[in-house]
């Protein structure tokens, strides 16, 4: 009988071996969809945007959400790139990173220039 190590190796390769046959901008637009897959998100961007700076209390108070809940958005925005924080004394601010959402746009309009829609759709009724 093969012991659980043992499928947990295969596991990891099965798993590496899929990643590796994905481009570098099919995983790059990956992963900024994923940061910006949720509308809690998407609120605080647009809050962010109206704003020079902002202190997370501030943020919790514009979206009615909790801390923590808003503190999870505002990580994951962060590990992204999309917002930068910087700590004051008990407080955080953050603000949108104007040279990562010059990347971010590129690259989404990248991708989004070569799908094409002119294609025959094999739903359509004609």
């Amino acid at each position: 009988m093969l012991n659980k190590r043992y499928y947990r190796i295969i596991a990891i390769n099965m798993g590496t071996t899929k990643n590796i046959a994905y481009k570098a901008s099919q995983k790059s637009v990956s992963n900024w969809a994923k940061a910006l897959a949720h509308p809690a998100r998407i609120a605080i961007i647009d809050y962010l945007s109206q704003q020079n700076t902002c202190v997370c209390g501030d943020i919790v108070k514009s979206l009615d959400l909790s801390q923590s809940t808003v503190s999870q958005h505002l990580k994951a925005l962060k590990e992204i790139g999309l917002i930068k924080g910087e700590i004051e004394g008990a407080k955080t601010c953050y603000c949108l990173d104007p040279d990562q959402w010059e990347i971010f746009k590129k690259e989404m309009n990248s991708y989004l220039e070569t799908i094409s829609t002119n294609t025959i759709s094999c739903c359509s009724n004609d």
